[in-house]
C-alpha cells in the first residue's frame, strides 16, 4: 500500500476510477493513499468530505455542458498526471 498520509483518524472513501479519482481531486477532495491490490488494479483512496456524493452526482449525472460538471483543463489533466506519477511511484 502507499500512503501518502499516515494519519487514519478520518473516513475515507475509495474507488478504482483513474478519472473520477482526477475529477475529485480537481474539485479540492484530498488524496489520503493509494491501496495496491495488484499489479494491475490499486484505489484511489480520499478523506471523505461530505460534498462527496454531490460531486459524484455530478460526475455521473451531469447534462453535457452543466457547469456544476465542468473544470478547467489544465486542472483534470495536471490532476490525472498527479495519480498516475503516484501510481508508478511505487510498481
Amino acid at each position: 500500500m502507499a500512503n501518502i498520509n499516515m494519519n487514519k483518524n478520518y473516513a475515507t472513501w475509495r474507488t478504482d476510477s483513474l478519472y473520477v479519482s482526477a475529477f475529485l481531486l480537481a474539485k479540492g477532495l484530498t488524496l489520503a493513499s493509494i491501496e495496491k491490490l495488484s499489479t494491475k488494479k490499486s484505489l484511489f483512496v480520499f478523506i471523505d468530505s461530505p460534498d462527496r456524493e454531490s460531486l459524484l452526482n455530478q460526475f455521473n449525472f451531469s447534462p453535457k455542458d452543466s457547469k456544476d460538471c465542468l473544470i478547467d483543463a489544465r486542472e483534470f489533466v495536471s490532476a490525472i498526471k498527479s495519480l498516475k506519477e503516484k501510481l508508478y511511484q511505487y510498481d
